[in-house]
Formats: structure tokens, sequence, C-alpha cells
């Protein structure tokens, strides 16, 4: 082999790997038009069913950066200011970055040659202990296979490189029905022809869609929130079969709040006010939210307290407290949310919360309101009762009342901001906490990290919404799924768990092991939006699959399909599903 093309390999080689061990780095560009991506295999549709928690180089035709025209828009348009805002328009528009871009079949195959070479033993110095990620080329489907993905990994024994793994993904359009499908008996006899192999394996794997955007005649509702379960069992018979009973079961979670279907939706509404209030605080700006109330939050504190004032009037301290609870469940909304969460034991400060995070318009309402509050108790006016465990600064002062003794407290700058929020915190976290532990899926000792106050109140918040957020996903999945308590009790663990670790991210997709039979009537009348069979021969570091993949949505980005069916998906209504398909092949090379 000539000498240049060593040399290419171990330059490729040597680019790659300081790209692997480069921590601050996850691109880089080989010979100015091949652009190289480290990334989690996950990412990719075709390519995640070996690699999703893997490390892997993804090589792709660079693309062209698109300048000229935008800077000549400008260069026009720098003299009339009034077309300013036209040529913006445009240069957005001649701005759209483009998707990935495949290399030619023959670009990657050369690509692929050269990072095998590169660690081949017998054709160059490989340092065993620094073995590179698996390497993924983007083709553009220019050979007769229609190839869209070759790959390579290096196999290793004994902390030996032994050999390596290649890789190739082919792809089809979407066609209807199984009748233009594949056969099984066909997958296996083109494992059997490539591989010589008389002992196979086969497995079958499957995800239905359980929760998510609906089609309503012909009308697409979208979410952003889904809840699809993943099956995976062995002793395939036939393509697109249902996953018998006897499968694993996973259900893959991720719940998005503020969806108008959710019961959750009105305390969502509840925790926004409450964020900006905390956002205010933090940046000094405000975007008040529409009030809910016709009725100013001032005139809506006034009636209050005036209705408290009459009842210490006539009745005893203790006669009083079970009488104020009625008035607000009265006030509050009927909507399903209450069935989960509703408190029948919300105190003065609590009371008062709901009255204002329905009206409050301005930081000069919050002052208002709370300054016709301090009179009230100062005078002895009121003598209303808190929670034992209420920390707001609010109920200090409803404490300090019973001992006529007021601290004085001046209502200026950000501090009527702050008494509130106190006050929509230990509201909202007494709500969660009575939901919970009442229907005896954590305790408090598990809850502590969440409750505590002695962090700052920005973070009080995060805590919070990561609380919020777990009570979204426990209620999506006990209302649509109807799942069982054990189920629930087990996902309100892990979710509790991950959350004291890890920030607020309402994409993270939580993982729930399930039985099948408590799901089946969700999925076994209804089309897989994925389904694929694996067929694999040999034993450990030689064992090769053979591998069918569909789907209902294209499984790659960098090339474009032509079809009768749209791209984002290509099932609605119809009896038979359209499904797009992508054949895989593995082979095994010794280097021995």
């Amino acid at each position: 082999m000539g000498s240049k093309v060593v040399s290419r390999a171990e330059e490729f080689s040597t680019l790659l790997r300081c790209l692997q061990d480069d921590q601050s780095s996850n691109s880089c560009t080989y010979e100015e038009d091949i652009h190289i991506t480290k990334m989690n295999g996950d990412k990719l549709t075709a390519v995640n069913l070996y690699f999703a928690n893997q490390t892997i180089f993804v090589c792709e035709k660079a693309v062209p950066k698109i300048i000229g025209l935008c800077d000549e828009i400008n260069t026009e348009t720098s003299n009339c200011s009034a077309d300013n805002d036209d040529a913006e328009d445009s240069c957005d528009v001649i701005r759209t970055e483009q998707g990935p871009q495949p290399l030619t079949v023959m670009e990657a195959r050369q690509l692929l040659s050269l990072y095998t070479l590169s660690q081949n033993p017998g054709m160059s110095a490989v340092d065993n202990n620094l073995i590179l990620h698996p390497l993924w080329l983007r083709c553009d489907m220019s050979d007769p296979g229609g190839t869209v993905w070759f790959g390579a990994e290096i196999v290793c024994a004994s902390n030996k490189v032994a050999g390596v793994k290649l890789y190739s993904i082919t792809c089809k359009g979407s066609t209807v029905g199984k009748k233009s499908l594949v056969t099984l008996e066909e997958l296996k006899q083109m494992h059997k022809n490539r591989h010589h192999s008389s002992s196979m394996g086969i497995k079958g794997s499957a995800r239905f869609s359980l929760f998510g955007s609906t089609v309503v005649e012909n009308t697409t509702i979208e979410s952003h929130s889904s809840v699809t379960v993943d099956f995976k069992w062995s002793h395939v018979e036939s393509i697109l079969e249902i996953p018998p009973l006897s499968s694993t079961a996973t259900l893959n979670i991720k719940v998005v709040c503020g969806d108008m279907r959710s019961p959750m939706f009105e305390m969502y509404r509840e925790l926004e006010f409450l964020q900006t209030l905390a956002n205010g605080l933090k940046t000094g700006e405000t975007e008040w939210m529409e009030p809910v109330e016709s009725t100013s939050a001032v005139n809506l504190t006034k009636v209050y307290l005036e209705e408290l004032r009459n009842m210490a009037k006539t009745l005893q301290d203790q006669a009083a407290k079970t009488v104020e609870t009625p008035k607000l469940k009265q006030e509050m909304d009927d909507s399903i949310f209450h069935a989960f969460l509703e408190r029948g034991d919300l105190d003065f400060a609590e009371q008062l919360w709901v009255r204002m995070r329905k009206s409050v318009t301005s930081y000069q309402d919050i002052s208002d309101c709370l300054k016709l509050v301090i009179e009230a108790l100062r005078y002895g006016d009121i003598k209303p009762w808190i929670h034992r465990d209420s920390s707001s600064s609010l109920s200090k002062l409803i404490l300090q009342s019973y001992h006529q003794q007021i601290d004085h407290v001046s209502l200026t700058g950000i501090t009527p901001v702050i008494m509130l929020l106190e006050v929509g915190l230990d509201k909202m976290r007494k709500d969660y906490i009575n939901y919970l532990i009442g229907e005896e899926l954590t305790t408090l000792n598990h809850l502590h990290y969440y409750l505590s106050t002695e962090v700052d109140l920005q973070e009080q918040v995060i805590r919070l919404r990561k609380l919020h957020h777990l009570l979204e996903i426990i209620v999506t999945c006990g209302t649509f799924l109807g799942l069982p308590y054990h189920q629930q009790f087990v996902l309100t663990q892990s979710c509790l768990n991950h959350y004291k670790t890890s920030t607020y991210d309402e994409e993270h997709e939580f993982k729930l092991q399930i039985k099948p039979a408590l799901i089946s009537h969700f999925y076994q009348k209804e089309h897989p939006i994925m389904w694929g069979v694996e067929i694999s021969s040999g034993q450990g570091l030689r064992e090769v699959q053979t591998s069918l993949q569909l789907s209902d949505k294209p499984l790659v980005d960098h090339v474009i399909f032509e079809t009768d069916f749209p791209n984002e998906t290509v099932n609605g209504d119809i009896e038979e599903p359209a499904f797009f398909s992508a054949t895989m092949c593995c082979s095994f090379n010794s280097f021995v």
C-alpha cells in the first residue's frame, strides 16, 4: 500500500484523536470540506439502535457559509433608514441554516478506509490505550443500494485491537402495506448469504405513541408532551407483528408544562404568576399576566378584610377557622385540576395569595394590598389564623399581631414583591405536599430538598418548578394512562431522585419499566411509530447483525425522499400505515 495513503490515514487518525481528547470542542474540519462532529449516538435515529449510549464521530459535507448577498443588501440600504427593516427581513431568509449534508458514497468509502487503516496494527502503530470512538459517515444514496450511512467500530480483545465491525445502512421512502416490505424470510436469507451462518437469533422491537399530538377531523392538535412505549421481545414470526405480552416494555415520558388538556393547567398558571414575581426581582422588569378577576386587587382585598372583620364581631376565633375555608372554595375555579390539588385548609395568607395572583397587574397593587392587610393587623381589626409551619414574612407579622406587637415594615422597593413571593412559595409547596403525601407517593423526608427555605428565593422557585414538573408527569400518567399506584410510586421516586442532582429540563425523558398487560388496550389496535427486527449470528466480538427498521417518519435527515406523503408524518386516519424503511448490515473483519 502506498506511503501517501498510510500518511493520510495517520493524519486523519491524529485529527480524530485530538477531537476525542479535546473536552472543550465537539467538532472540527478535515480537508476544508468535511465536517466532523463528536456526539452521542442516541441523537441519530438510524444509528441509535446500536450506539445509543456511546460517543461517536459523525462525518458529513461541510456546509459553505452563505455571505455576500446579505452584506450587499446591508450596503445598499445603509443610507436609507426607511428600508432597513426590509433588509433585515431579507437577511433572515438568506441566513436560514441548511440541514446536515451527506458525502458522496465514494468519499465516505475513502474516509472509512483511512479510519480502518489507521487502526490496523498490521499497517500502522496503534496505541491500544487510545482506541478511537466509532465513526459514522452520512452518504447521499448515490450507489445502487441507496446507502445513507457507513459506520466502523474498532473491536478489542484482551486490551488489544482485534478487528473492525463495518456497518452499512440503506433506506427507502415510504411505502404502504406489508406486501411492499421485505419479508422476514427474505431478511433471514440476506443474513445467511452474507455470513454463511447456520444458527441465527431473532429479536423484535417496537415503539408506540400513547400520548401526544392527536388528529381530530383531519386537524392535528399539537402537543410538546409525549409518552411512548418501547417493546423488546424474542421469537419474531412476521414483520410488523404486535409485541407479545411477554415483551419487556419501557415507558418514555416527556411532559412539557402548560398543556391545556392537563388537569394541572390551573396550577401551572399559578406557578407562572409566581415565576413572574421572581423574574421581576431578578431582572427589574415584569410582564404582568392578564388578570383573571375583573375586580381590582385592592378592592378584592378590601372585601376580604371586611368579611373577616364581620366574622370577628360575631364569632369566636375558633369558630372563625371553620367558617373561613368554604368562602375560598366558592371563589376558586371549578376545573378538573381541583379534584387533584384542592385543599380545604387554606390559611389567611394563602387565601390572600389566591385573590392577589388573579388580579395583580402592578407593583403598586401589591404594595397597596399589603398596606391594607398590615394596617388591619396593627389595629387588631382581624385575627386571622395561619399554619404553624408557615415561613413567610407576612405570616410572622400575623403571629406578632396575636400579641399586639408588629414590627414596622417599609412597603417600598422590592419588599412587597418579596413578601408576596414568599406567601406563594409557602402555599404552593403545601399544595404539592398535600397531593404527594395524601396519595402515599412519598414522605416528607424525601421532599426535604424541594421544601428547604434555607436557599435563596430564586433557588426556591427553581425547586418548586421541579416539583411541579414532577407532579405534571405523575398526574398525566395517572389520568391519561391509568397507571396503578405501584407504577406511580416508582415513577415518583425516579423523578425525585433525578431532580435532586439535575437541572430543570422539560425535554428530559423519564423511563419507567411496565408490564405490557397494563397498557395493552392502548397499543394492540394501533400502528407502531417504529418497528424493528434484528437477526444475529456469531459469538462475542464476532457477533454480526442484519436488521430492519420501519418508521412513520424518515429515519435520516440528510436525504429528502420522494414520496406522496408529507415528511413530518405519514400516518393519519388511513387504515394501512405507510412506513419508511432502513436495512442495516454488519460484518466483522479481523486484523489478526
